[in-house]
């Protein structure tokens, strides 16, 4: 296996060099995406990638979401001979104490998507709890019952084979907040098996979000929209993988 971290930065790259201080100790090469971010933040994104040298980033003119942000990246980890690559967000919100166990994980299952999910303390929006416990509920339901605890979390190792071919595939993906969902769940239609591990999630009080609460619902209905048309066309493979999974 040859892992590197991926982190995709917008508005966030006076906190990203926090996140990659935490990371530098498992000796991986991390590629930030600076998805065109204003010039006061592509100038602390340049201090990091000159700062450290297992840093390269992956610049784009203009913002194009989460989802073009992780293609780009995708695409530059393929042609440095990666096998796989490790998300991780830029806002420094989840744990990065367990990416040795993530990568142990992904070490005895190559072929797997380790995926996180979060282990809240006393920080986390009620909002935003409830919000993902919808959209849990609604990635079970196009995988019909598929093995998923948290469809949004930004932190997951994905094997990059299968990756290339889906983001090279015509399908359409949701190219902002819905990207997360549709890849782990495109992912799971195509067989390709799902490990969940917790990760700590923090919110800090003066953190930036990208989220936007009406165009980014909008989008992520839309997405959970094309995806329960895409689970009837693929009903019957589901429900016979559905019923191998209660006979074991």
């Amino acid at each position: 296996m040859n892992t590197a971290f991926v982190i995709p930065v917008y508005r966030h790259g006076k906190a990203v060099e926090g996140v990659i201080k935490n990371l530098l100790p498992y000796g991986l090469p991390i590629i930030l995406v600076d998805d065109g971010n204003d010039a006061e933040n592509r100038a602390y994104i340049q201090a990091t990638e000159e700062k450290y040298e297992l840093v390269s980033v992956v610049h784009r003119e203009k913002n194009g979401g989460k989802g073009k942000a992780m293609n780009d990246a995708v695409r530059r980890a393929q042609s440095l001979g990666f096998t796989h690559i490790f998300q991780v967000d830029a806002d420094g919100q989840h744990d990065v104490s367990v990416c040795g166990d993530f990568l142990a994980e992904s070490e005895r299952q190559p072929d797997a998507v380790i995926c996180g999910y979060p282990l809240y303390d006393e920080s986390v929006p009620e909002s935003r709890k409830k919000g993902r416990e919808f959209s849990n509920g609604w990635a079970r339901f196009v995988t019909l019952g598929g093995n998923i605890q948290d469809i949004l979390c930004g932190f997951r190792i994905y094997p990059l084979a299968p990756f290339i071919r889906l983001i090279n595939s015509p399908v359409w993906l949701d190219g902002r907040m819905g990207y997360d969902i549709e890849i782990i769940v495109r992912l799971l239609w195509k067989g390709i098996p799902l490990i969940n591990k917790g990760v700590h999630v923090s919110y800090p009080a003066d953190g930036i979000s990208n989220f936007r609460m009406v165009r980014d619902n909008i989008g992520i209905s839309l997405t959970f929209a094309r995806l329960c048309v895409g689970m009837v066309l693929r009903l019957p493979l589901l429900l016979w993988r559905a019923l191998k999974r209660g006979k074991k």
